[in-house]
């Protein structure tokens, strides 16, 4: 059973496709306002998103773009336009799929299972990260340096593995922060630094080779030298 969140504030559609998903694989949980769908998402923690563009409160490309900072779920956009541009700009705010209304509840069925089927196999491929001799499994978040299991706790877990995942991009404080906490750099925290530190400690990095500091910019984890 996966579970959605259908940000929809048509009431009349909304039972439509809630009713009809039901009857299948989906459990669904109908948010009403764009600007409560970041809070909502937070809290119910959905696998796919099903998400209108015209919505009260806050614009659906805003929220996709919210929810994109935040996490990698599967997000599909009901559009009322016939043309290019909501594909466009869904795409470019995080998008990963595109429905046109009237929504049709078996075609939505369809790109919702194809959705997901697409999810399984990218968490499959992307259970391990191996580079050198550093092994991550995210199945069980297990940790091996040079063949011997590095006890981490889970901040400084969380803090590798989104590194890891952008290896060889520069990731800011912000977007560390964003993708570990859902909340914004405000200039003063210093809790990822002193992860950093901590992390550089465990796996010999006292040169900050493995984990470089890109001055004025954030940090990178260098894919080549965990040798």
């Amino acid at each position: 059973m996966y579970r959605v969140m259908l940000v929809e504030d048509d009431a009349r559609l909304a039972e439509l496709v809630m009713e009809y998903l039901s009857g299948y694989e989906f459990a669904v949980d109908l948010v009403t306002r764009g600007d409560t769908a970041l809070e909502r998402f937070k809290a119910l923690a959905p696998d796919v998103v099903v998400l209108d563009l015209m919505l009260p409160g806050l614009d659906g490309m805003v929220v996709c773009r919210q929810i994109r900072e935040v996490s990698e779920v599967p997000i599909l956009i009901l559009t009322a336009r016939e043309d290019s541009y909501d594909e466009v700009s869904g795409l470019e705010q995080g998008a990963d799929d595109f429905v046109n209304k009237p929504v049709q509840p078996r075609v939505l069925l369809a790109r919702l299972r194809a959705l997901m089927r697409r999810t399984q196999a990218r968490s499959a491929d992307a259970s391990v990260l191996q580079f050198g001799a550093l092994r991550i499994v995210t199945t069980d978040r297990s940790v091996l340096w040079r063949d011997e299991v590095c006890v981490l706790s889970n901040t400084e877990y969380k803090l590798l593995l989104v590194l890891a995942e952008a290896a060889g991009r520069v990731l800011s404080r912000d977007e560390l922060l964003k993708k570990m906490r859902g909340i914004e750099f405000d200039g003063l925290d210093r809790s990822i630094d002193n992860c950093i530190s901590k992390l550089r400690r465990k796996f010999d990095d006292a040169d900050s080779e493995k984990i470089k500091t890109v001055w004025g910019e954030g940090y990178l984890f260098s894919p080549s030298a965990w040798n």
